[in-house]
């Protein structure tokens, strides 16, 4: 797998920030025995091409009072998996950590988690990508004293991404603000179109009131 230019330089600039956080990661492993990687395989699963967030998506536009957010989360999605998969993976071309042949270590690590099963490449990671785009929505359409805590499900997407090691940390923050971009572009495209489709809108069954 031959990586890009681009990909060459967030390997080497960001060694030491990656390296960091992976390495303490695997200690947190091993003090653990691994008895969390089950539930950190499961997070990882709920994210697994953005099926998972768009299935909320999905929920939200059922009811009539969350219809308008519901759009935004899918919208949200779809952008952050056109933009991550379909364009900077492709593009950038780096090579996740358990191939990364000057980091023998990082496999090692990923062998002590189970070797879960990855393909493509890392940056950025998708499974970010789509968690924060769902949650920017939440946020900026919920309750903003407590909306704010639905990062923390961004959060732990990305922690568990890393701790299995077929991400670094910093494909996981490419991957938020992938994310968090395509939440802003998604409000702003509902907002603006939402009334131009609401007579269609309207015709589908939907739960509850307005």
């Amino acid at each position: 797998m031959n990586e890009s230019g681009i990909a060459a330089w967030l390997d080497a600039a960001l060694a030491g920030f990656d390296g960091g956080v992976l390495g303490a990661l695997h200690g947190f492993a091993q003090a653990t025995g691994g008895k969390l990687t089950g539930i950190l395989e499961a997070v990882s699963l709920a994210g697994e091409k953005g099926a998972g967030l768009f299935l909320l998506g999905i929920v939200l536009f059922a009811f009539k009072k969350t219809r308008k957010t519901g759009a935004c989360v899918l919208g949200a999605v779809v952008i952050g998996a056109v933009a991550t998969n379909l364009i900077l993976k492709d593009l950038i071309g780096r090579a996740r950590p358990f191939l990364n042949a000057a980091s023998a270590q990082y496999r090692d690590w990923w062998v002590f988690v189970g070797s879960p099963a990855e393909d493509g490449f890392s940056f950025p990671s998708g499974h970010a990508t789509a968690t924060m785009a769902a949650m920017t929505v939440l946020f900026a359409k919920g309750n903003k004293k407590l909306s704010w805590l639905w990062f923390g499900a961004a959060i732990l997407m990305g922690i568990s991404r890393c701790y299995l090691m077929v991400h670094y940390p910093s494909d996981v923050i490419g991957g938020m603000l992938a994310g968090g971009l395509g939440a802003g572009l998604s409000i702003v495209l509902v907002e603006r179109f939402y009334p131009v489709f609401r007579p269609i809108l309207s015709r589908i069954p939907a739960i509850g009131r307005d």
